[in-house]
């Protein structure tokens, strides 16, 4: 039997791991990548999980792990796809195994009552991913392998568990788990979810129907804030689960966020191009949106901190026959785990559904040729309101309509202001869509 640890160790994985899309550095200079640890899961077939450590110039690191296995006698350096390996795994997670490596430990859990996890499972990717590798097992489970590892449990592991145990009914029930236990630290590997078979994407869904009738997608927008409202619901209703148990916000809180809106609202207008005719309708009004974000800070205050869902738009929702369900609780990826972890008021979340409200009737004319009507953004905002107040806790939003828009319109800020300086940096040809955002909420009046 060949010593994968041993062949593994003996290549330059550094050279393959720095061209993968969930390489998250690959514009900075590595100076070294070495493997701390080689862990053994299976000698039949070889399999093994690989931590990769990747230092940069500046002095940081960071950690990914990578599943390699033999395949006709050479290293595959990603084994996830192929068949016998996923059956290993998938072993693995049915026996709630616990694999000992030299510096620590591997630790495979089911959730208990869960359906089991297909022993000779066919496998094939579930399609290209950004930041992680999930691939559709025996077309019932979705194995999800977060790539780059942070110490502490990931918020998508700690939130899909908490909502299955709930009873949370519009998310792809959790099945089971990977963990690392080792001297260097302990994270989160691996979740694995029910796969929702009929489930249609929910950016795509709104594409496709607003290029046929504008008004059936717009049906549909009242469910998905019944959805979300009961999302939030669930996730500010465990007083004594010290990771879920809603807060109070405080005014420090709110003094935090209007700090940090404010310096980045600065910093993006004093960099904006003043020869770029789309930006016009905003350029020079840094100063304007910085008075109405103080504002609007003076009666947005009050409602509860809670987890939430942190990257929430419609690209994370599937739609099936009967139900949406929501997917990705990981937060957005590029922020550090301790962040995404931070209690928010849910309001964040609905700030970003609305902002991919305008983002989808833009891009059903700019990818699709299909314009919709100049009504269609602002009526899905009141459908989708509509819903989620109907079934939302009250009590963790502010108290009173007046409070509860300012609020959300602290957030929407926030977003638009984010996504001006991305589309900037990455796609011009989208910078519109921000700019709407910012000029309709600068066109407000205040209450």
């Amino acid at each position: 039997m060949p010593d994968l640890a041993a062949l593994v160790a003996g290549e330059d994985i550094g050279a393959w791991l720095v061209q993968q899309r969930w390489f998250a550095s690959r514009t900075r200079d590595v100076a070294e990548v070495t493997l701390p640890e080689v862990l053994t899961l299976s000698e039949r077939p070889p399999l093994a999980l690989g931590l990769v450590s990747v230092r940069f110039h500046s002095g940081t690191h960071e950690l990914y792990q990578v599943i390699v296995g033999l395949e006709g006698g050479r290293v595959a350096y990603d084994a996830l796809a192929s068949g016998p390996h996923a059956a290993v795994l998938a072993r693995l997670l049915e026996e709630d195994a616990v694999v000992e490596g030299e510096h620590g430990q591997v630790a495979f859990t089911t959730t208990e009552g869960a359906p089991p996890i297909p022993q000779a499972p066919s496998v094939r990717p579930m399609g290209a991913e950004q930041s992680n590798t999930s691939v559709v097992l025996d077309e019932s489970v979705v194995l999800k392998v977060f790539r780059r590892l942070e110490p502490g449990e990931n918020p998508e592991l700690e939130t899909l568990r908490f909502l299955t145990a709930h009873g949370y009914e519009n998310v792809a029930a959790l099945r089971g788990w990977a963990e690392l236990r080792s001297q260097m630290l302990d994270a989160t590997l691996a979740i694995a979810q029910d796969f929702v078979p009929d489930g249609r994407d929910g950016w795509e869904l709104a594409l496709d129907e607003l290029g046929a009738d504008p008004d059936r997608f717009l049906a549909r927008l009242r469910e998905l804030g019944e959805a979300i409202g009961t999302m939030h619901a669930v996730l500010g209703s465990d007083p004594t689960d010290p990771d879920f148990a809603p807060e109070e916000p405080g005014t420090e809180a709110l003094s935090l966020l209007q700090a940090t809106i404010d310096e980045d609202i600065e910093r993006l207008f004093i960099e904006l191009p003043d020869d770029n005719e789309v930006l016009a309708p905003i350029v020079g009004r840094g100063e304007e949106i910085r008075d109405r974000l103080q504002l609007m800070s003076h009666v947005g205050t009050g409602g509860k901190l809670i987890r939430h869902h942190g990257d929430l738009h419609l690209g994370q929702t599937l739609r099936t026959a009967n139900r949406w369900i929501v997917l990705d609780f990981e937060g957005e990826p590029a922020r550090p785990i301790t962040e995404r972890r931070r209690r928010r008021s849910p309001l964040r979340d609905v700030a970003g559904m609305l902002r991919s409200f305008a983002y989808v009737a833009s891009a059903s004319e700019q990818q699709r040729g299909n314009p919709v009507p100049e009504d269609w953004e602002q009526r899905a905002r009141q459908t989708f309101l509509t819903g989620y107040r109907e079934t939302v806790e009250p009590t963790l939003l502010p108290p009173g309509e007046r409070a509860t828009e300012s609020l959300l319109g602290i957030f929407e800020l926030e977003k638009a202001v984010y996504e001006l300086r991305y589309e900037l940096d990455h796609r011009p040809e989208w910078v519109g869509i921000p700019v709407a955002g910012i000029e309709r909420l600068l066109a407000e009046p205040l209450q």
